[in-house]
């Protein structure tokens, strides 16, 4: 584990930023690369004064945006028309794709951001936003806000930790866990705000 940690930072150390877009491209694609493996050892080196933090994480997010993009495409183009031809041996008809229409039209925003900040589903939020059809400049902003949060997280902790592996490796876990919570508390709070919404709209119908 201690070898494949330092190719790592030789790697990003060796390409430099170019290095970190094509990691954080390939992360936010099919391929599920952890973006902890490329920007805890980024986070080390701006610590070391041989990266820009900053400029960091201004490349990690393009990145990740334009392979979230790409995911999106992907799904935007052809989804449909593979589903519409093959959705009902995959229990995926006309009518979940309606629902998935209609989910993303009303919570679409929140989805993406909680999505990007989730291990495991980071990966694919951008898959059914495409078939959504899910406004493009929408999805842009919130992967980006998602994104970010998540790539300065992971940056600060290489930057204050990164030289000591075995901290790495102990505090990943926390960072994570923290991640999660703060998605949960999110939806809540969006769950209570959407409620709340719909309950003036209700009281204003009824007036």
């Amino acid at each position: 584990m201690e070898s494949i940690a330092e190719w790592l930072v030789d790697f990003v150390h060796g390409f430099g930023y170019f290095g970190i877009f094509i990691m954080t491209f390939l992360e936010s694609t099919f391929v599920p690369i952890p973006a902890e493996l490329t920007m805890v050892p980024a986070g080390y080196l701006a610590h070391q004064g041989e990266m820009d933090g900053l400029l960091v994480l201004v490349i990690a997010v393009t990145g990740a945006v334009m392979g979230s993009i790409a995911n999106y495409y992907i799904a935007f183009h052809y989804g449909r028309r593979f589903l519409y031809a093959y959705g009902k041996y995959l229990f995926f008809g006309h009518e979940k794709m309606e629902k998935l229409d209609k989910f993303f039209a009303s919570h679409g925003e929140i989805s993406t951001l909680t999505g990007r900040l989730v291990p495991g589903l980071r990966h694919f939020i951008s898959f059914p936003a495409g078939l959504a059809h899910m406004n493009l400049k929408k999805f842009i902003i919130y992967t980006g806000i998602g994104g970010g949060l998540w790539m300065a997280t992971l940056i600060l902790l290489g930057y204050v930790i990164g030289g000591n592996k075995a901290l790495v490796r102990h505090y990943t876990p926390y960072v994570t866990a923290i991640a999660i919570s703060g998605v949960i508390i999110m939806v809540i709070l969006y769950i209570k705000h959407h409620r709340a919404k719909k309950m003036e709209v209700a009281d204003g119908q009824a007036g």
